[in-house]
């Protein structure tokens, strides 16, 4: 591999840190399990498989969707992880979700897509801010504890 292609996978590593951190930040802000660090590795680690796939061996033919298609079912893996049952539902879906989004935009960056990244980037975090306001307000039931003010007493049945 040239050094310029090297400088390349480098800054497409570097950009890939930065969207992942973003993503990292509305979720270590929250409080969820999978914060900056780890999607940010995801991030970066998704986009070097990528680049490999792509720069790897100059003028062989590869096929860099093979490798993006393990990157898929390992982070699939990882993501489970996060989900478990708890005795008011399952809990980690939004957490499994956002880690195996992140992948799909290191891979975007690896494979030199970055407009798609970054716009992606941006709609993952809308769906992440602006969604579960709007989830709270209008798809929960009055009486769930999402929906209480700090203030109001829980309903209590009689």
């Amino acid at each position: 591999m040239s050094a310029e292609a090297q400088v390349d996978v480098v800054l497409r590593t570097l950009i890939a840190l930065l969207i992942g951190s973003a993503v990292g930040i509305e979720r270590e802000y929250r409080g969820h399990a999978a914060g900056v660090r780890t999607l940010a590795m995801v991030s970066v680690g998704s986009c070097i498989f990528a680049a490999v796939g792509v720069f790897v061996v100059p003028g062989h033919v590869t096929d860099p969707t093979r490798i993006a298609a393990q990157v898929v079912t390992g982070v699939g893996f990882l993501g489970a992880g996060a989900i478990f049952r708890a005795e008011d539902g399952v809990k980690g879906l939004t957490t499994a979700a956002t880690v195996w989004v992140v992948a799909a935009l290191g891979m975007s960056v690896g494979f030199g897509l970055y407009v798609l990244a970054f716009a992606a980037a941006v709609i993952v975090l809308i769906g992440l801010v602006l969604v579960r306001p709007l989830e709270i307000r209008f798809l929960r039931p009055s009486n769930h504890p999402l929906r209480r003010r700090d203030d109001e007493p829980p309903d209590i049945p009689a």
